[in-house]
């Protein structure tokens, strides 16, 4: 993932808070800590600072350090899943106590964060077919959790009036639904995969309207197409957020 001649102390454009090395760590982090929970069955979760190695290298600005201890914390939470099993009893956060969750979670924790990397450093990425619109699912998924959950959240601000937001995938190969609609209303967020005429349309090649989704590339990217009443896509942005 560190990407050989990058600036590990260059900012990431698409998560401004964070450096490449910072962005690094959190992922090599957040690995290492599904590993040790999937691995010991954890019923409930588990503190950052009982994770063996959770803040990686100790020397700053070691890329081939920071790479060795990455490519480590992959294979720990690979190995951790595969043993455990999908239906292994584990704690989660979102109520889903099984393997299975943190599979998916971690799948599309890399895929996000290896983007962010990727753009950090200039160069094209795509992501398979199958993962992104699966990605696109999860996140949905989130959101209504929160609004569940969460009485608190902004998603509860985008309560009102129905309006509809659509996501159309160009390039989606036979077999992946890529397609959805999103429907605001006085009840609140609900979603269904469909091809339908909306307020706002999201549209583009899949990869793109993902991170286009993820708030990584902004509105206004070339590779997006946004047709409709954009402020409310931006709504939506500001306050459908990761719980």
């Amino acid at each position: 993932m560190v990407t050989s001649g990058t600036d590990l102390s260059r900012t990431v454009p698409t998560t401004p808070d964070w450096s490449v090395e910072q962005l690094v760590r959190h992922l090599g982090g957040a690995l290492r800590w599904v590993a040790l929970m999937v691995r010991t069955g954890a019923e409930k979760e588990v503190p950052e600072e009982e994770v063996p190695g959770f803040e990686g290298p100790e020397a700053r600005g070691d890329a081939a350090a920071l790479d060795a201890w990455l490519a480590e914390s992959g294979d720990l939470v690979v190995s951790a899943l595969r043993a455990a099993g999908p239906d292994a009893r584990v704690w989660s956060w979102a109520g889903t106590d099984d393997a299975g969750f943190w599979a998916r979670r971690m799948t599309h924790e890399v895929t996000v964060h290896r983007a962010d990397a990727t753009l950090a450093a200039g160069l094209p990425y795509e992501v398979a077919p199958e993962v992104a619109a699966d990605a696109v699912d999860e996140w949905l998924e989130i959101v209504m959790w929160a609004q569940r959950t969460l009485p608190d959240d902004a998603v509860h601000g985008l309560r009102g009036p129905l309006r509809t937001i659509h996501l159309h995938a160009t390039d989606t190969p036979p077999g992946v639904n890529a397609e959805y609609l999103i429907r605001l209303d006085e009840d609140g967020v609900s979603w269904r995969h469909g091809h339908e005429k909306a307020t706002v349309a999201l549209r583009g090649p899949l990869t793109w309207v993902l991170l286009a989704f993820y708030r990584r590339i902004p509105l206004d990217d070339p590779r997006i197409e946004v047709l409709g009443e954009r402020a409310l896509l931006d709504t939506w942005l500001e306050r459908a957020t990761f719980g």
